[in-house]
C-alpha cells in the first residue's frame, strides 16, 4: 500500500503567533512534525509538550564510570609494580583520588557526546529537505504532515492565523 503525503510548513512573524498555532494544532489533532525557531525558545518546546533531555543523564553516568575507572586504574597499576615506598601506603588515597578526577572530567565528556549523539537521532542527513531558509533569519515555521486530500484543509489553518505557506511534496512510501 502506497501513502502519499504532503507536508506543509506554516511560516510565522512571531513566537506569540507560532505558540498560539501549535496549542491550536495540539487541540485539532494534527500532527506537527518539526518547528523552526530563528532563537533559541523555551516556550517552544513546552507547548510541544517535549520532556526534558535525558544527555544529563549520561554525562553523570559517564563521570561516576570515569572516577571509579581512574581510581581502580591507578591502584591496579599500584600494586602490580613492586616499588619501595619507605613505609607509606601502596595505595594512597590523595594522588589516586587527583587521577580518578581526570578521568571523570574525561568519561563525563565522552559521556555527554554519546548522549548527544542518541537522543537527537544523530547524524541526520537530510534535514535540509523540509526546511525554509527564513527560519534561520526571523520567522518561525511549523512544519506538519497530511494527507494530499487534508493539504487545502491544513493550509487554511495557516492561512487563517496569519502564516505565509510552504509546500513539500514527498514521494510516496511503501507501508
Amino acid at each position: 500500500m502506497t501513502a502519499e503525503k504532503t507536508k506543509i510548513m506554516g511560516l510565522f512573524e512571531s513566537e506569540a503567533d507560532a505558540l498560539a498555532a501549535i496549542a491550536d494544532m495540539r487541540s485539532l489533532g494534527w500532527v506537527i512534525e518539526r518547528v523552526h525557531s530563528p532563537i533559541p525558545s523555551e516556550n517552544i518546546p513546552r507547548a510541544l509538550g517535549m520532556r526534558k533531555s535525558r544527555v544529563g543523564w549520561f554525562t553523570l553516568a559517564g563521570g561516576i564510570t570515569g572516577f571509579f575507572a581512574g581510581f581502580l586504574m591507578a591502584a591496579f597499576t599500584a600494586s602490580r609494580w613492586s616499588l619501595i615506598v619507605s613505609g607509606k601506603p601502596v595505595v594512597a588515597l590523595v594522588p589516586f583520588f587527583i587521577v580518578g578526577f581526570e578521568f571523570t572530567i574525561l568519561f563525563a565528556v565522552f559521556g555527554n557526546v554519546i548522549g548527544l549523539i542518541t537522543q537527537a537521532n544523530l547524524p541526520k542527513f537530510n534535514y535540509s529537505q523540509d526546511y525554509a531558509p527564513e527560519c534561520s533569519a526571523d520567522q518561525y515555521g511549523i512544519l506538519a504532515a497530511c494527507g494530499p486530500e487534508e493539504a487545502g484543509e491544513l493550509e487554511a489553518f495557516f492561512t487563517e492565523r496569519g502564516a505565509h505557506i510552504r509546500s513539500f511534496d514527498v514521494a510516496p512510501s511503501t507501508a
